[in-house]
């Protein structure tokens, strides 16, 4: 049997129930087969893919807090240090139902790669809770940050963990962990990131996940003599990924016709007004179906199928898993010739076989998702300097760090004979990089 499968079967045999933190292993270890079989003896010798799949550190823990009629709850929370090779941990938190720890390790072991591409000195690491703060108070919601808090301090700090927002974390929950840690700790320093402007935030965090997809997918199509302007584009979610994917690439002069949230989907063939979607979702916390109140052109559906609406352009830019082969075939029947991922993980490992069999265009989300910590990285550096940049020098920055990110994985693609697959290129030229870290410190 060979190293990588060897490891694959590892991965699964000792992380059992963990399906989502396999698929992520499969797919990266698969990939690296042209780079393992070229050294193998020494990758073995040092047991670098043994080390790489096995987290340095996983925090489990209970969360306690007293909802709004006075009753007790408890969630479990997670922080998974998955590797510091390059540098602290970072990646997100994330609240929301369905998070357990496969999910949380599937969603660290993506970070250590996405974060290696950025070029920029971050390791990998994730976090959340299975808290859902859908219809929670703002004093409900500050209760559990402040608990979950309470432990999580112990485990990061600005110079060894760095986590940030994800999914069901945004501003107002980072402010109240921010201002906990603080508590707890009576330092000042720039521990968490997607912080306030007013103690230590960044300009484009907000935008950045969203604005960073678009980028590197514009930069792919000029160098295939294409531009967005002109396309038609399907964007699922409604979050700020989707929100500010949409806003760019209508920048760039596309048409995005359909946003979803976990209820359905909205269809606006006119092309969606942003200014109406973040009116929803960002200043009443609405749902998506609200957009049809406002804009008489636009048809609401509940359910899935958001994926047979015809484009040109798809952006999955909601949840892991949630783009099948079905849906991928569907889009390629309707003449859409790329898929971008927004989000981590959003397509079946089924449907981006498909996809990259079919000749479509295809980005994986740890090159094209990587905005979001490209911009936590640079507000990591803004306070260090104890600077605020502009909008213009972050977004500037961020563009810059994006289109050298496919520049990495379109040559590492090509370099091994695997021209214009981006699966493949991302994996090689971020795991090259981590490899080399590992292999220089040594056994550690």
């Amino acid at each position: 049997m060979s190293y990588v499968d060897e490891m694959i079967s590892r991965a699964i045999d000792k992380n059992p129930g963990e399906p989502e933190f396999h698929q992520a292993v499969r797919e990266v270890l698969d990939s690296l087969r042209p780079v393992i079989d070229e050294n193998e003896a020494m990758y073995r010798r040092d047991a670098i893919l043994e080390r790489l799949i096995e987290p340095e550190r996983v925090v489990s823990f209970r969360v306690p807090w007293v909802d709004d009629k006075g009753q007790v709850q408890v969630n479990r929370g997670y922080r998974v240090q998955f590797s510091s090779a390059i540098g602290p941990y970072k990646g997100g938190l994330r609240f929301h139902p369905s998070v357990n720890q496969g999910i949380v390790k599937f969603l660290g072991f993506e970070q250590i790669f996405k974060n290696a591409l950025t070029d920029l000195p971050i390791g990998g690491g994730k976090g959340g809770a299975d808290f859902d703060p859908k219809g929670k108070s703002d004093r409900e919601v500050m209760a559990f940050c402040q608990s979950f808090m309470n432990e999580l301090y112990r485990h990061i700090g600005a110079n060894t963990d760095v986590p940030a927002g994800d999914i069901g974390v945004g501003g107002r929950e980072v402010g109240y962990l921010y201002g906990q840690y603080k508590r707890l700790t009576g330092r000042y320093e720039g521990v968490l990131t997607g912080k306030g402007l007013t103690f230590g935030g960044s300009l484009v965090r907000k935008e950045s996940t969203g604005y960073g997809l678009v980028y590197i997918t514009e930069e792919m199509l000029r160098n295939h003599e294409m531009t967005m302007s002109g396309k038609t584009v399907i964007v699922s979610g409604s979050g700020n990924v989707a929100i500010y994917a949409t806003e760019r690439a209508q920048h760039f002069g596309a048409k995005v016709v359909a946003l979803s949230d976990s209820s359905g989907f909205v269809y606006d063939p006119k092309g969606i007004r942003i200014d109406i979607v973040k009116d929803i979702k960002e200043k009443r916390r609405g749902r998506i179906k609200e957009y049809v109140d406002e804009v008489p052109s636009a048809k609401y559906t509940e359910g899935r199928g958001i994926w047979n609406i015809p484009c040109d352009i798809a952006l999955p830019c909601a949840t892991q898993n949630e783009l099948t082969l079905s849906d991928a075939k569907a889009l390629k029947e309707n003449g859409c010739f790329a898929i971008c991922e927004g989000a981590n993980m959003p397509v079946t490992q089924e449907a981006t076989d498909y996809v990259m069999e079919s000749e479509m265009f295809f980005l994986p989300g740890k090159a094209s998702n990587a905005g979001g910590v490209t911009t936590s990285a640079l507000e990591m550096t803004q306070n260090s300097e104890r600077l605020y940049w502009s909008f213009e020098k972050t977004d500037s920055r961020l563009k810059e760090i994006m289109v050298n990110i496919y520049a990495q994985i379109s040559g590492a693609a090509k370099d091994y004979g695997y021209e214009d697959n981006y699966v493949i290129g991302a994996n090689i030229a971020a795991f090259k990089k981590i490899a080399d870290a590992m292999h220089s410190q040594g056994i550690v």
